[in-house]
């Protein structure tokens, strides 16, 4: 007998998408999208139409394990949850004896966007304990707080308001790879006379498909922003009511955008002068227009000055008043959950003199696992995450992952790179097989799931390994005994106004809700008039922070540093996968295995297509396989991320080459800031 049952995809994607599961005698047969919700619209993308791939693939994680072989090897001996369980708790507790619980990091980030096995019981455990605190910036850091200075808050326009628009400019946004349900919006804008433009260092999918595509070099996206501005207050064509009315500083920022003319910024940004001009002419004359704006902007070196920058143009042109104008980067500030009684920070461990636990930057792991050390790390639990392979400066990452003294735990579904790194390994659900509550960051409609599915083996969510920890080491707060229905109760428990009236009764009825935005049946305009958190109530624009000079490590940058590696890479997202999720994939991998270089670039390095090269700077190299493209401009290297070192021919991925350098907002990382220099591997021993 053949039934459908409902789930929502929990990948780190703004969509998040309503998805309905065909069942057989308790098996999945098929995915796909849920015609019944908004935004979804009855279709997924193509990497979760292939979910079940993963959801039964012979390489699932299904015991709990411990290490046998040396660490990043890879073997293991299955153990039972009772001795897993009992394990871990003796380690953390003999960490916290002997070297303190700030000894202790937990690291995760977006495995899953879903709420309890996000970010619940995992917290209150880790603030019980008393472990160092970890700043997850490794995505998104910079591009929130670069909203929180300009908005105040962390929302924007609705995907379905871009069906109204006439001008849309997807910035640092491959919209067909990464955000895809956007994209039959676009297209509806389009069919009534939409003009598309694409801003993006690559000619992605998306950039090729634009009415224009501005190349723009990387980490210049603030010089163009800049001369949008002024262009567009040199030719009277701002709101100046919008702007005395809702917005400060902008006088200021009026005289500083004297200096970007159009002449100026084609040089930091490789765009012709007449293209400038176009672009900021059709902005504020083809209304109304909206931005959207992706996190590629802000992996650069001054990536929050750029999305700063950008975030203001809509104030400029007053755009924020139309039904199909302003920006959207996020929409996750408008789950105003009662993240209090969720986390339990009040759990925390404090200094006698009052201080917190150590707050440690995951981007900068390496550093952070690195011996000798002041305050060094003696113990690691991961889980929705897989930083060995995804964070900068890999070779480091590396380092500090082998040591011997590290007590290690990795939850996971696959043998990542991570994994292999494990003391031990303990099985996790997929987003299929447990209950979970979701926000989503590109639209505002809040969701329920149930477990479609039966996890397989011995796999358990997060939220049960965590209240079996808690119960191991001998913390009896209620809290810890709270079942997963308690928890979404006490998140859904919240003044926040767009929750006000939603229970856990209304989204299990009916699993998909609009958040309460404004009147019902009207567009939600969140600054149409004014509507800013930020501490004047007002748009701030804070025209000290925008002095544009080009990254260090750029073509235009450090000298020394340029005249030895010539080219910049682009680490881009693998258009078929999401970060290192489905590394396990052959063509995933065959996709990172490849080097997009110009064939100019190539042509001066005797480098033909499909030759085997290597990309090496100071901080390592690795062997890829070269693929001539004039998607990227002369200068200008590109390679999907990320590959799992394991599946590669040198055992190294593309993180080798990436900085740990944090740039200005946020403690974010500077990926997309990175020289190397290429060559034939025929030569790699003369390197």
């Amino acid at each position: 007998m053949t039934e459908t049952r409902h789930s929502v995809c929990a990948l780190d994607c703004p969509d998040c998408c309503s998805v309905l599961v065909q069942v057989q005698d308790n098996r999945a047969t098929r995915l796909k999208g849920d015609p019944s919700h908004p935004i979804t619209k009855g279709f997924l993308c193509a990497k979760v139409t292939r979910y079940l791939d993963r959801e039964y693939h012979p390489e699932r994680i299904l015991y709990p394990q411990r290490r046998v072989g040396a660490k990043g090897e890879g073997r293991f001996e299955r153990i039972s949850w009772d001795d897993a369980i009992g394990e871990i708790a003796e380690r953390l507790h003999g960490t916290t004896l002997k070297h303190g619980p700030e000894a202790i990091l937990p690291y995760s980030y977006g495995g899953t966007m879903g709420q309890l096995n996000g970010s619940s019981m995992d917290r209150r455990f880790f603030h019980r304990l008393g472990a160092s605190r970890l700043d997850r910036t490794i995505c998104a850091s910079t591009g929130a707080a670069a909203l929180q200075l300009t908005l105040g808050v962390r929302t924007g326009t609705e995907p379905e308001q871009f069906a109204k628009s006439r001008c849309i400019i997807a910035w640092g946004a491959n919209i067909l790879a990464t955000n895809v349900h956007l994209w039959p919006f676009i297209v509806e804008a389009r069919r009534n006379g939409a003009k598309f433009y694409v801003i993006d260092p690559l000619r992605t999918k998306t950039a090729a498909l634009a009415d224009r595509h501005l190349a723009v070099n990387p980490g210049s996206d603030a010089a163009l922003a800049l001369g949008m501005m002024h262009i567009i207050f040199r030719d009277g064509l701002e709101d100046r009511d919008y702007l005395e009315k809702h917005c400060s500083g902008w006088e200021e920022l009026k005289e500083k955008a004297i200096a970007y003319a159009p002449h100026r910024v084609s040089q930091y940004t490789g765009i012709e002068v007449e293209t400038i001009e176009e672009l900021a002419r059709d902005y504020a004359t083809l209304r109304p227009a909206a931005i959207r704006m992706n996190y590629g902007i802000q992996r650069s070196e001054r990536g929050g000055m750029s999305a700063h920058a950008v975030s203001l143009l809509p104030a400029i042109i007053g755009s924020w008043k139309e039904e199909g104008g302003g920006l959207q980067l996020t929409t996750s500030g408008a789950f105003g959950f009662n993240r209090q009684a969720l986390e339990r920070p009040d759990l925390q461990w404090k200094s006698p003199l009052g201080r917190e636990a150590r707050l440690r930057n995951m981007s900068e792991i390496g550093k952070e696992l690195a011996m000798p050390s002041e305050h060094p790390v003696h113990a690691l639990f991961v889980y929705n995450s897989n930083p060995v392979a995804i964070a900068p400066n890999a070779n480091r990452v590396h380092e500090g992952f082998a040591r011997e003294d590290l007590f290690t735990v990795v939850m996971e579904q696959f043998p990542t790179d991570t994994a292999r790194y494990a003391d031990v390994l303990l099985p996790a659900t997929t987003f299929l097989e447990h209950t979970d509550l979701y926000f989503a960051y590109g639209h505002y409609y809040l969701q329920l799931a149930r477990p479609a599915l039966p996890a397989p083996g011995e796999c358990k969510s997060n939220v049960e390994v965590f209240r079996l920890l808690a119960d191991a080491m001998g913390f009896d707060d209620p809290c810890f005994q709270d079942s997963d229905d308690d928890l979404m109760r006490q998140a859904l428990d919240s003044q926040h106004p767009a929750l006000r009236g939603i229970t856990l009764e209304d989204l299990e009825a009916r699993r998909s809700i609009r958040l309460n935005l404004g009147k019902e049946g009207a567009p939600f305009l969140p600054h149409a008039v004014g509507g800013f958190g930020t501490p004047s109530r007002r748009c701030e624009f804070h025209p000290e922070r925008l002095e544009y000079k080009p990254p260090i490590e750029s073509r235009w940058g450090h000298e020394e540093l340029r005249r030895d590696y010539p080219l910049e890479l682009i680490s881009a997202k693998v258009e078929s996968g999401m970060n290192s999720t489905f590394g396990y994939r052959t063509d995933f991998d065959a996709e990172c295995g490849k080097l997009r270089i110009h064939p100019q670039d190539a042509s001066v390095r005797g480098i033909e297509n499909g030759m085997d090269v290597v990309v090496f700077n100071k901080r390592g190299q690795l062997r890829l396989l070269a693929a001539l493209s004039d998607s990227v401009k002369p200068g200008l290297v590109s390679v999907a991320s990320v590959r799992w070192s394991r599946q590669a021919p040198d055992g190294k991925s593309i993180n080798v080459l990436t900085s740990d350098a944090l740039n200005d907002l946020g403690g974010g990382p500077s990926f997309f800031n990175c020289l190397v220099q290429v060559a034939l591997s025929s030569h790699a021993d003369s390197l």
